[in-house]
Protein backbone atom coordinates (compact mmCIF):
# COMPACT_ATOMS: atom_id res chain seq x y z
CA UNK A 1 0.00 0.00 0.00
CA UNK A 2 1.05 3.20 -0.87
CA UNK A 3 1.86 6.25 1.61
CA UNK A 4 -1.37 7.53 2.78
CA UNK A 5 0.10 10.98 4.28
CA UNK A 6 0.73 12.09 0.33
CA UNK A 7 -1.67 15.46 1.55
CA UNK A 8 -2.72 15.63 -2.35
CA UNK A 9 -3.59 11.88 -2.98
CA UNK A 10 -7.18 10.98 -2.82
CA UNK A 11 -8.26 7.78 -2.22
CA UNK A 12 -7.91 6.79 -6.71
CA UNK A 13 -4.62 8.19 -6.62
CA UNK A 14 -3.36 6.08 -3.79
CA UNK A 15 -5.20 3.17 -5.36
CA UNK A 16 -3.51 3.83 -8.92
CA UNK A 17 -0.65 4.22 -6.72
CA UNK A 18 -0.62 0.92 -5.64
CA UNK A 19 -1.65 -0.61 -8.74
CA UNK A 20 1.06 0.74 -10.71
CA UNK A 21 3.41 -0.32 -8.10
CA UNK A 22 1.88 -3.95 -8.01
CA UNK A 23 2.24 -4.15 -11.94
CA UNK A 24 6.08 -3.07 -11.80
CA UNK A 25 6.47 -6.15 -9.30
CA UNK A 26 4.67 -8.35 -11.38
CA UNK A 27 6.25 -7.60 -14.89
CA UNK A 28 9.71 -7.40 -13.24
CA UNK A 29 9.20 -11.25 -12.14
CA UNK A 30 7.64 -12.06 -15.15
CA UNK A 31 10.48 -10.76 -17.93
CA UNK A 32 13.55 -12.34 -15.41
CA UNK A 33 11.04 -15.60 -16.14
CA UNK A 34 11.02 -15.29 -19.30
CA UNK A 35 14.22 -15.25 -20.05
CA UNK A 36 14.60 -19.10 -19.28
CA UNK A 37 11.53 -19.92 -21.75
CA UNK A 38 13.00 -19.34 -25.16
CA UNK A 39 13.24 -17.13 -27.90
CA UNK A 40 9.54 -16.95 -28.56
CA UNK A 41 8.83 -14.97 -25.30
CA UNK A 42 10.97 -11.98 -26.46
CA UNK A 43 7.89 -9.73 -26.96
CA UNK A 44 6.51 -10.55 -23.86
CA UNK A 45 9.67 -9.72 -21.72
CA UNK A 46 10.04 -5.90 -23.66
CA UNK A 47 6.20 -5.38 -22.63
CA UNK A 48 7.13 -6.01 -19.23
CA UNK A 49 10.23 -4.59 -18.78
CA UNK A 50 8.40 -1.20 -20.26
CA UNK A 51 5.05 -1.37 -18.34
CA UNK A 52 7.97 -2.13 -15.22
CA UNK A 53 9.71 1.07 -16.06
CA UNK A 54 6.55 2.75 -17.07
CA UNK A 55 4.42 2.06 -13.95
CA UNK A 56 6.85 2.76 -11.72
CA UNK A 57 7.64 6.35 -12.87
CA UNK A 58 3.33 6.72 -13.63
CA UNK A 59 3.82 5.95 -9.81
CA UNK A 60 6.18 8.39 -9.09
CA UNK A 61 4.93 11.49 -10.92
CA UNK A 62 1.59 10.76 -8.94
CA UNK A 63 3.80 10.68 -5.88
CA UNK A 64 4.77 14.15 -6.60
CA UNK A 65 1.82 15.85 -8.35
CA UNK A 66 3.36 15.91 -11.52
CA UNK A 67 1.13 17.92 -13.96
CA UNK A 68 1.60 15.58 -16.76
CA UNK A 69 0.90 12.29 -14.20
CA UNK A 70 -2.55 12.23 -16.29
CA UNK A 71 -0.77 12.01 -19.87
CA UNK A 72 1.55 9.56 -18.54
CA UNK A 73 -1.64 7.57 -16.93
CA UNK A 74 -2.84 7.34 -20.34
CA UNK A 75 0.41 5.78 -21.44
CA UNK A 76 0.80 3.07 -18.77
CA UNK A 77 -2.67 2.17 -19.45
CA UNK A 78 -1.94 1.71 -23.17
CA UNK A 79 1.06 -0.57 -22.14
CA UNK A 80 -0.84 -3.12 -19.54
CA UNK A 81 -3.18 -3.48 -21.62
CA UNK A 82 -1.11 -4.59 -24.46
CA UNK A 83 1.22 -6.32 -22.27
CA UNK A 84 -1.84 -8.14 -20.24
CA UNK A 85 -2.78 -9.32 -23.71
CA UNK A 86 0.44 -10.63 -25.07
CA UNK A 87 0.86 -12.29 -21.27
CA UNK A 88 -3.17 -14.18 -21.51
CA UNK A 89 -1.65 -16.13 -24.81
CA UNK A 90 1.50 -18.00 -22.61
CA UNK A 91 0.53 -20.74 -20.11
CA UNK A 92 3.43 -20.03 -17.64
CA UNK A 93 2.80 -19.11 -14.07
CA UNK A 94 4.09 -15.54 -14.06
CA UNK A 95 2.28 -14.68 -17.87
CA UNK A 96 -0.61 -15.42 -16.11
CA UNK A 97 0.11 -13.62 -13.07
CA UNK A 98 0.64 -10.58 -15.36
CA UNK A 99 -2.14 -11.33 -17.25
CA UNK A 100 -4.84 -10.99 -13.45
CA UNK A 101 -2.90 -7.92 -12.43
CA UNK A 102 -2.60 -5.69 -15.48
CA UNK A 103 -6.41 -4.75 -16.15
CA UNK A 104 -6.39 -3.33 -12.41
CA UNK A 105 -3.30 -0.82 -13.24
CA UNK A 106 -5.41 -0.42 -16.81
CA UNK A 107 -8.48 0.66 -15.01
CA UNK A 108 -7.06 3.32 -12.42
CA UNK A 109 -4.78 4.85 -14.72
CA UNK A 110 -7.20 5.44 -17.25
CA UNK A 111 -9.59 7.06 -14.55
CA UNK A 112 -6.82 9.08 -13.00
CA UNK A 113 -5.70 10.07 -16.91
CA UNK A 114 -9.45 11.46 -17.38
CA UNK A 115 -9.66 13.10 -13.85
Amino acid sequence: MAVEQIEHADDHMQECIDNCLEAAQVCEWCADACVDEGEEMARCIRLCRDVADIASLHARFMARNSSYHAELGELCADLCEECAEECEGHDHDHCQACAEILPNCVESCREMASS
